[in-house]
């Protein structure tokens, strides 16, 4: 997550929290190892979720808004009890976010948002009802979670040399390239008029396109010629067209470059405009990235989809040793309906 991403997240997730509500007793709805979630807290997160869902989310009824927030709060409590047990995760393993690694990331917050300085800044999150103290621990908390995320799954992902010539094996496709082809087109257009096409004019342009592809043949250069006789736009830079996937080719025109090899010359094409002649620039066979080239990315690849497995299990094992204690039974659902759509939604192995 960028540092921008962070911000928006951070004001978004404090837009309620932030509301005025000091004079009324807070509501709690569980404690995670003895801390709370609030429901000032979830309304904040129910909040960013509907706007990150659909930004222009106006329910017309009360009906409506509360379908809404169905929608989203089993995954949101979720998400909140889990964030709560990776950021205690964080604190127990020491880590903490240095006074100037946060210096660091307010300077860039304000490099990319064009604020020129720290009042400007502060100006900004108490339009959002945030401070700076706001701030710090929105960043901290992201901090602490990618932290652990860090040493605790992604360290500990290993991918094997089996592994990876294997997948290379059973996937070569993906580090092949397509057959590409770069090409030079000098098209002569026919007039229409409002009667159709003008039998004179098409033999005049066709008479036209035979006299240009001679001169081709005789070695004057293709670009010059594309330059002077061409009605298409690529005559500005001597008729060149590509490098082009052969098969984003139409059917005709790749029968008519089919055999010929670089420099190539074919005769002249009818098309719909008129009469075309293309040249072959340059030919580029299909060829498949060698192993050894491709080991990075089958790393990553393999990575990736092992560290949603790792991160499932390292979470599961952080709820299973968590004291939950719920102090709010229609949230309690709320939480068991998201935990089983995660699993629906956790591909196999």
């Amino acid at each position: 997550m960028n540092v921008r991403n962070i911000v928006v997240a951070a004001v978004m997730v404090a837009l309620a929290i932030a509301s005025p509500r000091a004079d009324i007793i807070e509501q709690v709805l569980v404690k995670v190892n003895g801390e709370i979630i609030t429901k000032t807290d979830l309304e904040g997160r129910q909040i960013a979720a509907l706007r990150q869902k659909n930004p222009n989310l106006r329910p017309d009824s009360d009906a409506a808004l509360k379908a809404a927030l169905a929608e989203v709060t089993p995954s949101v409590i979720v998400d909140a009890v889990d964030e709560m047990l990776m950021v205690q995760k964080g604190k127990e393993l020491g880590y903490t976010m240095s006074t100037d690694r946060f210096n660091s990331i307010v300077e860039n917050i304000k490099k990319e948002n064009k604020i020129e300085s720290d009042e400007q800044l502060q100006a900004a999150l108490k339009q959002e009802g945030m401070t700076m103290a706001d701030l710090r621990r929105q960043l901290e908390r992201t901090m602490l979670v990618q932290q652990v995320q860090q040493t605790e799954v992604m360290q500990k992902l290993q991918v094997t040399d089996t592994e990876l010539k294997t997948y290379y094996e059973a996937h070569k496709d993906e580090f092949g390239t397509v057959p590409q082809v770069t090409l030079r087109e000098i098209t002569i257009n026919v007039p229409v008029t409002a009667q159709g096409i003008n039998v004179a004019a098409d033999d005049a342009a066709k008479a036209k396109a035979e006299e240009v592809r001679a001169k081709i043949l005789a070695g004057e250069p293709f670009a010059r010629l594309a330059a002077d006789y061409s009605d298409s736009g690529s005559k500005a830079n001597g008729g060149l067209v590509g490098p082009l996937a052969k098969s984003d080719l139409s059917e005709d025109l790749q029968k008519a470059i089919a055999g010929l090899k670089t420099g190539g010359v074919t005769p002249v094409i009818r098309t719909t405009r008129g009469y075309q002649i293309i040249k072959i620039e340059n030919l580029q066979d299909s060829t498949t990235k060698p192993f050894d080239e491709a080991r990075g990315d089958i790393a990553d690849k393999i990575a990736s989809g092992k560290r949603q497995g790792e991160y499932r299990k390292f979470i599961i094992r952080l709820r299973a040793e968590a004291i939950i204690d719920w102090k709010n039974d229609e949230i309690k659902k709320a939480y068991e309906v998201g935990l089983k759509q995660e699993e629906a939604e956790t591909p196999q192995p």
